[in-house]
């Protein structure tokens, strides 16, 4: 039970931590394409990757913990849900260009920036 109330706190903190970003960068950078989601599937990336790079080499966390900030947190912050959506109302929209550019951003950039919050979190953290 500790471990659903973990995860649904983390998850409310992630969530909000993912409108915020959203709206922020929405303000910045305008409606034309979905920055928010970018920005917060790779920064979540880069994070998770940080956060499970320190937890295999330096920290004990318990699983409970674990479940707090990579489930919760992390998971209620970065959204695939928004991002699929996305990409179908750009190729609805006959945004085929748009569609794939943010598509292969997300994944290519998504997954690098994995790799770079591994290497911070098993050297650096």
């Amino acid at each position: 039970m500790n471990m659903i109330f973990a995860v649904a706190a983390g998850g409310a903190i992630g969530a909000t931590g993912r409108f915020l970003v959203g709206r922020m960068m929405m303000k910045l950078m305008g409606t034309g394409f979905p920055w928010g989601t970018l920005s917060v599937n790779i920064l979540g990336s880069f994070l998770i990757g940080c956060v499970a790079g320190a937890l295999a080499t330096r920290y004990n966390l318990s699983h409970v913990w674990q479940g707090f900030l990579i489930i919760g947190v992390l998971g209620g912050f970065t959204t695939f849900s928004a991002f699929s959506l996305e990409v179908a109302l750009m190729i609805e929209k006959n945004q085929l260009s748009i569609a794939v550019f943010y598509a292969l951003a997300s994944m290519i950039i998504g997954v690098l920036a994995l790799f770079a919050g591994l290497y911070a979190g098993r050297t650096l953290i």
